[in-house]
């Protein structure tokens, strides 16, 4: 990239024990704990200052654990909302929007604010470290981790449920550097991780962390950077649909960042976040007060999922429990999980549409649908300051827009608990230069 860029001068810390610690390249557990817990990113610079528009993502680079720019990047676009807010009788309404929207300048090819992790985790790394990157997805985050690295020539496996592989689009063919396998149909998110973790047993592969990368998070943060540098102020509600409850994290940690800024209040947002019924194991684990995931039954998962429009949402082991996870966050800042079925959330996508001007992916109308329901339940005052994280849009204007769209096409599929002496005889054959 043409603009200057200064590697970032963060230290690590211990959400449990507040330890704080030297970053050694890719860490993802604090030194010499045993009881899980995530790791936080502490910043040389406690106010931020935002860079040039040029710099896509990076221009909140002081706030990203990066050490390295990469090319291609689009930040979230903030701006106050006029037609939804009518609709729903909120003066105070502002969308972070994720996706493209060349108008309101946003950019981001692959449609979801997956890019946003994807451009902090692959800028964290750097440029001598070898092996391949080993990412597990339901979709959004496997097709923005391809482009980002087939763009800058990064190795990379993806492994994705075959049941989504529709998800997996681009507006140009990716570059050889990057695989994919699969889980069979029939499978969820779960098992698309469970195969990523015997890929990462192999030698010359490493896991990208999930919600444990502080460059997921942070760069997921990005939101919330975006919305409180647009508003000058932080919002007093947070809307997201969740699936991990990973970018919820973020904005929690992003906010605690803002008040140690000083500048933008000290308030914290009340995170309302929401899952796709009926798939909703985060929701009853909340509405009983427990910490711990409550039982449910591997089959009737994956047949709940199989139901769900935002198959994104789909993940049955999140960092819920975990300190400074999802329960920690909600429970800091007073906040709610709702839920909203399929046809609220397809409602929600047209009234979206129709209100504000743009398509936007079934995980975002998700978020649409369980604003409009706490506004009609006074969850929320009509005069709060509302940020509405609109996680995906404009896939289907991208779409309309390009001559071809091209589909990655996975190299293996898996049968759903493959041994780990199979994984690794097909990686050996995908990746032959992986130990050269």
């Amino acid at each position: 990239m043409s603009q200057k860029f200064q590697k970032t001068n963060y230290i690590l810390q211990s959400v449990l024990t507040e330890k704080e610690f030297t970053d050694k390249g890719w860490m993802l557990d604090p030194e010499g704990e045993t009881e899980p817990t995530l790791i936080r990113a502490k910043y040389e610079n406690q106010q931020l200052t935002v860079g040039d528009e040029e710099m896509g993502l990076y221009k909140f680079a002081q706030w990203l654990p990066i050490n390295r720019t990469l090319k291609g990047s689009s930040a979230p676009v903030t701006y106050k909302s006029e037609g939804l807010a009518k609709e729903l009788g909120l003066s105070n309404l502002w969308i972070t929007f994720n996706g493209y929207w060349p108008e309101k300048g946003a950019n981001m090819t692959t449609c979801s604010f997956k890019e946003t992790e994807a451009y902090s985790v692959c800028g964290r790394m750097t440029g001598e470290k070898d092996g391949v990157l080993v990412v597990a997805s339901a979709g959004n985050t496997a097709r923005a981790f391809a482009r980002v690295c087939s763009d800058n020539n990064i190795p990379l496996l993806l492994s994705v449920p075959e049941d989504n592989l529709n998800a997996l689009w681009f507006n140009e063919p990716l570059n050889d550097c990057v695989k994919l396998i699969c889980s069979k149909s029939g499978s969820d998110y779960f098992d698309a991780i469970h195969l990523s973790n015997l890929a990462v047993k192999q030698d010359g592969f490493f896991a990208e962390g999930g919600a444990k990368n502080v460059a997921r998070r942070d760069g997921m943060g990005t939101t919330v950077l975006s919305a409180v540098t647009t508003i000058k102020a932080i919002p007093d509600y947070y809307f997201q649909a969740v699936g991990s409850g990973t970018g919820a994290i973020a904005a929690w940690e992003a906010n605690l960042r803002f008040i140690a800024d000083g500048r933008f209040g000290s308030n914290k947002m009340q995170l309302m976040v929401s899952q796709n019924a009926p798939f909703v194991p985060m929701y009853d684990a909340w509405k009983a007060s427990s910490r711990a995931m409550l039982p449910i039954d591997n089959d009737e998962a994956r047949k709940q999922v199989e139901e769900i429009d935002a198959k994104v949402l789909s993940n049955r082991k999140p960092p819920y429990s975990i300190f400074g996870g999802l329960f920690d966050a909600l429970n800091d800042s007073k906040g709610d999980i709702l839920i909203a079925d399929n046809q609220a959330g397809r409602s929600a996508a047209e009234l979206f549409l129709q209100a504000e001007g743009n398509d936007i992916h079934p995980a975002a109308a998700i978020a649409v649908a369980s604003l409009k329901e706490a506004v009609e339940q006074n969850k929320v005052q009509k005069d709060a300051l509302i940020m509405l994280n609109i996680t995906g849009g404009g896939e289907e204007r991208l779409k309309n827009e390009l001559n071809e769209i091209h589909y990655l096409k996975p190299s293996h599929i898996f049968d759903i608990d493959p041994s780990e002496e199979q994984v690794a005889e097909v990686l050996q054959s995908l990746f032959t230069t992986v130990n050269a």
